[in-house]
C-alpha cells in the first residue's frame, strides 16, 4: 500500500535517526577504530538533532496506517529519552578510555537502542510494539556485555538477554491472547473490541495480564525486578547509567499509552495488578537498598523504588495521576544522571571503585562534588525543597485523589525509610574519615560538567516547578479528551 508524505512527516524524527545512525555505521566501519571519537561525538549530535525535530515543527496525528502515533506525550517522553541518552554517549568516553574498550560500536548501538525507544513510545498496534521493543532490547543486550574482557560484564550481559528473552515471549504470548479475543492487534481495534462487550472474556484479561508482566520486567517492577542489581552491578558504568534512565522512561510511557488507551475499558482489572506492582517496588527499592556497599547495586534498588512511585501515579488513572508520572520522570532523568555522572568520576589511582566507603571525606577533598551529590540524595530522598520532594508530592495526590489511600500512605513510609541510604551516602561524604587516598576526580571533563549542570538544574525545579508542570499538563492532557 502506497504510503503519503504525511507519514514520513510524523516518523521524520525516527527516520533521521536511522539514517545518520547507517552513515555513522558505515563512516566506522570503512575507518575503523581512528574514527570512535567523530562518531561518538556525532552519535551525540545526531540524538540531540532528533530531539529538535520533534518539535520543529510540531505535528501530531497516526502513520504508516495507524501503527505509528505522534501526541504530546509521546513527544515529551521521546524528548527525555532522546537527552538522556545523548548524555549517556558524552558520559561513558573517559570511563571506556580508561578500561580501553572504547569503541565506535557504542554509541552506534545506543542510538538504535534509542530508536527502538522511540518506536515503542509511538506504537499504536501491538505488532508495532514489539517491534520497537526487540530493537531496543537486542541493541541493550549487547552493551551490558560490552566491555568482553570483563567476566562480570559478560554475567551481565547473559543474565539480561536470558530474563529480557523470557519478558518478550511473555508479552508476545499475551498479544497473541489479546489479538484471538479481540480480533485485531491495533489498540483502536482493541478498544473497540472492549467497548462492545470483549472485556468480561476471561482470555483478554489473561493477554493483558501477560502483556503487563512483560513490561514490567522492562521497568524493573517488582516481581520481575530480579535481573536489576545484577545488571547493574556487573554492566559497565555507563551502561548503568543508561539503563537507568532511557529504557525506563520508553517503557513506562508504552505502559501509559497501553493501559490509559486501548485497556482503559480494563480499568478496574489492570488497577489491582499496578498498585500490586507498585508497592512492591516501593518496599522492595527501600528495605533491599539498606545493607548495600556497593553504590551501583544501591542504585539499582533506589531505581526499583522509583518505579514503584511512577506506577502509583499510573494506578490512579486520572490525568493528574498521569501529569504527575511525567513530571516525576523528568526530574528522575536528572537526578540520575547527575548522580551517575559523579559515580563514574569514582577513582583512586587510574582504578575505578563502586562501594559507598569510597566516597568518604569527599567533602574535604572535593567540596563542589561532595554539595553535587548531596543536591542529588536530598532530591532523591524527597527531602524539600528539592525537586524530588515536589515530584512524590504530585504522585501521592493524585493517589489520594483517585482514592488510593493505603498505597499512598505506605508509599510515604517507603520513602522514609529509602531516605536511609541516601542520607548514608551523604553522612559517608561529610563525616567519615577516609581510609585510603582521596579519590582522584577530574578537574575538568563532561562528566564533572554534566554533574554542576543537572545540580543546578534540580535547584531551579526546586524553586521554580511550575513551568515543567504545565509541560507534564500538556503532555497528559492528550489522553483525556
Amino acid at each position: 500500500m502506497f504510503l503519503g508524505l504525511e507519514s514520513w512527516t510524523l516518523a521524520r524524527p525516527e527516520i533521521f535517526l536511522a539514517v545518520a545512525t547507517g552513515l555513522l555505521l558505515m563512516y566506522g566501519v570503512m575507518r575503523g577504530e581512528v574514527a570512535t571519537p567523530f562518531v561518538s561525538a556525532a552519535t551525540s549530535v545526531a540524538l540531540l538533532a532528533t530531539a529538535a525535530l520533534l518539535f520543529l515543527p510540531y505535528r501530531e496525528g497516526t502513520a504508516f496506517a495507524s501503527l505509528f502515533i505522534t501526541d504530546r506525550l509521546t513527544t515529551t517522553m521521546k524528548a527525555l529519552v532522546l537527552v538522556g541518552s545523548a548524555i549517556a554517549v558524552l558520559m561513558s568516553r573517559a570511563y571506556f578510555e580508561q578500561v580501553k574498550a572504547w569503541r565506535f560500536e557504542y554509541p552506534l548501538l545506543v542510538a538504535l537502542a534509542t530508536l527502538g525507544m522511540m518506536l515503542m513510545i509511538s506504537a499504536n498496534d501491538l505488532m508495532a510494539l514489539y517491534v520497537g521493543l526487540e530493537l531496543q532490547s537486542l541493541a541493550l543486550y549487547v552493551i551490558a556485555a560490552f566491555q568482553r574482557d570483563s567476566i562480570r560484564s559478560t554475567e551481565a550481559g547473559v543474565k539480561y538477554f536470558v530474563l529480557g528473552s523470557v519478558a518478550s515471549g511473555m508479552l508476545l504470548f499475551g498479544a497473541s491472547l489479546i489479538y484471538g479475543f479481540c480480533g485485531g492487534t491495533a489498540f483502536v481495534q482493541i478498544s473497540r473490541a472492549l467497548l462492545d462487550g470483549k472485556a468480561g472474556e476471561i482470555g483478554t484479561v489473561i493477554g493483558l495480564v501477560f502483556v503487563v508482566a512483560g513490561l514490567a520486567f522492562k521497568v524493573s517492577a517488582v516481581p520481575f525486578h530480579m535481573w536489576t542489581p545484577d545488571v547493574y552491578e556487573g554492566a559497565p558504568t555507563p551502561v548503568t547509567a543508561l539503563f537507568a534512565v532511557a529504557p525506563k522512561i520508553a517503557a513506562i510511557s508504552l505502559m501509559v499509552s497501553v493501559l490509559m488507551g486501548p485497556f482503559k475499558p480494563l480499568f478496574a482489572q489492570w488497577q489491582q495488578i499496578i498498585v500490586v506492582a507498585s508497592i512492591l517496588s516501593m518496599a522492595l527499592g527501600a528495605f533491599a537498598a539498606l545493607r548495600q556497599q556497593n553504590i551501583k547495586r544501591l542504585m539499582a534498588y533506589s531505581s526499583i523504588g522509583n518505579v514503584g512511585y511512577v506506577l502509583l501515579g499510573l494506578a490512579s488513572g486520572s490525568e493528574k495521576g498521569i501529569q504527575s508520572v511525567v513530571f516525576y520522570l523528568a526530574i528522575y532523568v536528572v537526578m540520575t544522571l547527575g548522580a551517575f555522572s559523579i559515580i563514574l568520576m569514582m577513582k583512586r589511582r587510574d582504578i575505578m571503585v563502586e562501594n559507598v566507603s569510597d566516597l568518604a571525606g569527599l567533602g574535604k577533598s572535593h567540596p563542589l562534588m561532595a554539595f553535587a551529590m548531596l543536591i542529588f540524595m536530598f532530591s532523591m530522598a524527597g527531602i524539600p525543597p528539592l525537586a524530588g520532594f515536589w515530584g512524590k508530592l504530585y504522585i501521592f495526590m493524585a493517589a489520594v485523589e483517585a482514592r488510593l489511600f493505603w498505597p499512598a500512605i505506605l508509599g510515604v513510609l517507603a520513602s522514609v525509610v529509602a531516605s536511609y541510604y541516601y542520607l548514608r551516602i551523604v553522612k559517608v561524604m561529610y563525616f567519615d574519615e577516609a581510609t585510603a587516598e582521596a579519590l582522584d576526580l577530574p578537574a575538568f571533563g563532561v562528566n564533572r560538567s554534566v554533574a554542576f549542570v543537572a545540580a543546578f538544574l534540580v535547584a531551579a525545579f526546586s524553586l521554580a516547578p511550575q513551568p515543567l508542570s504545565l509541560v507534564a499538563a500538556a503532555a497528559a492532557k492528550g489522553l483525556f479528551p
